[in-house]
């Protein structure tokens, strides 16, 4: 029998590397390297034949779901901004894994590329029974002063209309047994004052997901969220203070942040047959943290 694994010590602790990046940020420059599943994921064809669209698919939690979604057996269409090497790594796994991969670069701020990429991931991949809704944007800032409305207003862009416009646009065209699912954060509950923007935005997706679920069950959608807690991406070392990149994670109780690969296997299951009497729900992975 192999020995069981302390979850504590699966992955490396802080100190973490804090040489800063500039948004949005590059797997590349990770250090420690962030773990999507590349040696660890095995698929149980749990999602055979499903056609798959992730925005912000090309690094961190996005690009280890793709990778799980593909050892499943879905198709998938990788939506990002503008991380071209990192997409092209996304996209080299989702083939390696016997899948189709579609590369949809494009900002989601505006409401055409969002009308764009939809279109685009159904005609490429004949349909979508799968969206998930994972691009963000995160800025902090030390006061409500210096938070400006160009950067509040972006927030919202991204993190929520973004998601209610590939909603609104793909919806229409899911068949009974397909899923949506939303990348939501334990900021959505237990708020964070230097997130201000970033933090209520996901307090939104949450409640999105609920309202949304109720509709999106009279033609067999279920719609569900994943919180995550503080999660090893590209998105730390580029938006955060050094010495919060350098320490991150450390307050959960493992003492240590999670990689992209441990959030994967839970967007499988909600995606997934599995998942056939869940929708509505917001599911926490935050290192035990516990919302207020």
């Amino acid at each position: 029998m192999k020995p069981l694994a302390d979850p504590r010590h699966l992955y490396p602790r802080p100190p973490y590397g804090n040489e800063p990046q500039a948004p949005p940020g590059c797997e590349a420059d990770m250090h420690p390297a962030a773990d999507h599943g590349e040696a660890s994921y095995a698929g149980n064809q749990l999602l055979q034949g499903r056609r798959a669209l992730i925005t912000g698919a090309d690094s961190g939690i996005g690009r280890a779901v793709a990778l799980a979604f593909a050892r499943e057996g879905a198709d998938v269409g990788i939506s990002y901004l503008s991380e071209h090497d990192d997409a092209r790594v996304t996209e080299k796994l989702v083939a390696e894994a016997g899948r189709k991969a579609v590369l949809l670069p494009g900002n989601l701020e505006a409401k055409q590329t969002c009308e764009e990429v939809a279109h685009a991931a159904v005609s490429k991949l004949g349909g979508i029974d799968i969206l998930v809704n994972n691009a963000a944007f995160q800025r902090t800032f030390s006061s409500l002063d210096e938070t400006a409305d160009e950067d509040f207003v972006k927030t919202y862009e991204i993190n929520v209309l973004a998601m209610f416009r590939m909603c609104r646009a793909l919806l229409p065209q899911m068949q009974a047994g397909s899923s949506i699912i939303n990348t939501a954060s334990i900021q959505s509950f237990d708020p964070s004052p230097n997130l201000l923007a970033y933090a209520s935005s996901k307090a939104a997706i949450a409640s999105f997901t609920r309202s949304l679920a109720h509709i999106a069950i009279e033609q067999g959608v279920r719609v569900n969220a994943v919180a995550p807690g503080p999660v090893w991406t590209p998105l730390i070392p580029s938006t955060m203070e050094k010495e919060k990149v350098r320490t991150f994670g450390a307050h959960t109780a493992f003492g240590r942040a999670a990689q992209p690969a441990e959030l994967a296997p839970i967007f499988v299951f909600l995606a997934s047959a599995q998942a056939s009497y869940v929708t509505g729900e917001v599911y926490g992975a935050t290192g035990g943290q516990m919302p207020l």
